[in-house]
């Protein structure tokens, strides 16, 4: 029987690490600092059959009424959906792009406009498959620092990134940053498959809303969660991402958001 883990609406302090089939996971997810209101952030985890775990993660859309309700119906869509396979490995694939799907319908049938991104990653024993809308992270990097696969994030700014127009630290300043060209609630939704990834087992997947890409460079996620214990890598990089938006630089990053992060290794 599938195990799922849902953070919906959480604003903690620490990671929370859990032990899930064939794979240790550290979860952290905070509003951002000041908010009064939910956390549009959500995430899961779901254990299948005895080698595999999905999870997941969603940001609701700043500037679009209901991101909060988006955010969950997006994470507890698909980790349904995969819950449902059972043991049946063969059928996460399209359980989770299922999950895409009704979950888009469900929040564009809502009619107020409310939209999330939505990035899953697909664990089996020593790979891992991405899929996503929008532009939350999703990496792998191996323990010396090697970036063995990031995700394109659907924006402008993300593909002039890909495209060499734009530098990757030049674009965490730039004015278009928070333009997502796709997203769930939309007509235009489209999913991206990433191709399947070999993992060694002292890698780490991470999966991470914008709360976090937008305030750390790349270099700094990538060398804090390349070693050391998972716990003590997953409350590193909360306690940066927090101060960044705490005080403001011209020389680093600062943007205001909920920060959601799962960091992953094999067991």
């Amino acid at each position: 029987m599938s195990e799922i883990h849902m953070f919906i609406d959480v604003d903690m302090q620490r990671g929370e690490v859990l032990e899930l089939p064939g794979v240790v996971a550290g979860v952290f997810s905070m509003r951002r600092p000041g908010r009064d209101g939910r956390n549009e952030d959500a995430a899961g985890l779901v254990s299948v059959g005895k080698s595999s775990t999905v999870a997941v993660i969603s940001d609701g859309a700043g500037g679009h009424p209901g991101g909060a309700e988006a955010a969950e119906i997006a994470v507890r869509t698909v980790c349904d959906s995969v819950a449902a396979v059972g043991a049946e490995t063969e059928r996460i694939r399209p359980a989770i792009l299922d999950g895409f799907e009704s979950a888009n319908r469900t929040i564009t049938a809502m009619g107020t406009g409310a939209a999330a991104t939505l990035a899953v990653v697909e664990v089996r024993e020593s790979s891992v498959r991405a899929y996503h809308a929008g532009d939350s992270m999703i990496l792998v990097t191996g323990q010396r620092g090697k970036q063995k696969w990031l995700n394109v994030p659907h924006s402008p700014v993300g593909y002039a990134v890909e495209a060499g127009l734009l530098d990757r630290g030049d674009a965490l300043h730039h004015e278009d940053l928070h333009l997502v060209s796709s997203i769930l609630g939309s007509h235009d939704m489209r999913i991206e498959l990433g191709a399947t990834v070999s993992v060694a087992p002292r890698d780490t997947i991470v999966l991470a809303s914008d709360g976090l890409s937008d305030n750390l460079h790349l270099s700094e996620i990538v060398e804090t969660v390349r070693k050391g214990r998972l716990s003590s890598a997953v409350d590193a990089l909360a306690v940066l991402g927090r101060e960044r938006m705490e005080a403001s630089s011209d020389e680093a990053p600062s943007k205001p958001d909920d920060l959601t992060l799962i960091a992953i290794r094999r067991r």
